[in-house]
């Protein structure tokens, strides 16, 4: 997913000017020792484009790097003396602890020091840190978080997995909005395909919202596929998939057991007999590829689209690739100014949505 900010990174086409993106140290069931790994990774990958800064418990944080026997240090630590711990309450630790490293890591941000931060903590409190410490975008009425899904063709961007539990029509057709920017920039899609996902392919089917979402999107410009069942999610028929949050996290985490569910089955199966584990062995290369494919680790994080600022939402196993991978979704972000481009296309399917909706009643008028 990353080999075409690689091709900008070693051309400088893209962004002259090194990205520099905050890391939360402290995020993650691993702590230090992952974020530190990726870090480096993404440094030795990203190195020309990027400036890394990492923000957590700096004597944890040098001795990762000394055990990765770093001989010019390529990584800016800022020290913080507390942590999120996934127990604490997202509020409560916004107000109380003003030393965190996800805290600070968003102030820098704010302060415009950094121009991206990435965390693999607490989903609930990188929400709310960055909703209450960046604010929305103007013109969005609620930040949604995006995750990509492997399809058949290519990927596709479920739109929203979790921020959003209960959303209004207008809610969801923002989202829309900002997945298709998203895809855009991030997979390269020209014009992406929205898919509405519902409890059937007509435009009657589904709850009042979904119904309601359905008209507002056809009646703008955007390039709608129209209603998608489940089924239609990994077959590619749509680039970008939306939903609300409450659905969206259940397909989230079905998706996510999915490939341990794979590879426990295939190890039930093969030693069998001969001809299993013969077989086994002539796949491999395959499966390998599936497994990728398949892993999350892959696609980084997830982006929290619709705040004033950039934040990558990352698993809380994030493996040093995922970390190293979201820092490259985090960069391309930035370098692509993506805010400006929501908030450009806001305005204009605002403006387009007005005027739909004036044809409308006059048209109504007519009759």
């Amino acid at each position: 997913m990353l080999d075409d900010y690689k091709k900008f990174s070693e051309t400088g086409q893209r962004n002259p000017k090194k990205v520099r993106i905050a890391l939360d140290a402290m995020g993650g069931d691993y702590g230090p020792s992952v974020v530190v790994e990726g870090a480096i990774m993404a440094v030795e990958e990203f190195g020309d484009s990027i400036e890394l800064v990492l923000v957590g418990n700096s004597r944890m944080i040098e001795a990762e790097m000394e055990r990765h026997r770093l001989r010019e240090v390529p990584l800016t630590v800022i020290h913080t003396k507390e942590t999120i711990s996934m127990s604490d309450s997202a509020v409560k630790a916004y107000r109380q602890k003003k030393d965190s490293s996800l805290y600070v890591a968003l102030e820098l941000q704010k302060k415009g020091e950094v121009a991206a931060t990435v965390s693999a903590g607490h989903t609930g409190a990188v929400m709310a840190h960055a909703l209450l410490m960046l604010g929305r975008l103007p013109g969005v009425l609620r930040p949604a978080i995006a995750a990509v899904f492997p399809t058949e063709k290519d990927k596709a961007v479920l739109i929203d997995v979790g921020a959003n539990p209960d959303c209004k029509a207008q809610h969801l057709y923002q989202f829309g909005i900002m997945g298709a920017i998203y895809a855009k920039i991030v997979h390269k899609k020209a014009n992406p395909k929205i898919g509405l996902l519902s409890i059937g392919e007509e435009s009657s089917k589904g709850n009042e919202v979904t119904v309601n979402t359905h008209k507002l999107f056809s009646h703008s410009s955007v390039n709608f596929f129209g209603n998608i069942e489940g089924r239609d999610i990994l077959n590619g028929k749509c680039d970008v998939i939306v939903c609300d949050g409450f659905v969206g996290n259940i397909m989230l985490k079905f998706a996510e057991s999915v490939g341990g569910f794979f590879r426990s089955q295939a190890k039930h199966q093969v030693g069998k007999n001969l001809i299993s584990n013969l077989g086994a062995f002539l796949m491999r290369p395959v499966m390998r590829r599936v497994r990728e494919k398949l892993d999350y680790s892959e696609y980084g994080g997830a982006p929290l689209l619709g705040i004033d600022g950039i934040c990558i939402i990352s698993h809380g196993g994030s493996s040093p690739k995922a970390i190293k991978n979201a820092v490259g979704v985090a960069a391309i972000m930035a370098a692509d100014k993506i805010n400006e481009k929501i908030k450009s296309e806001l305005y204009k399917s605002g403006r387009s949505d007005l005027s739909n909706s004036l044809n409308v009643e006059l048209n109504k008028h007519r009759h």
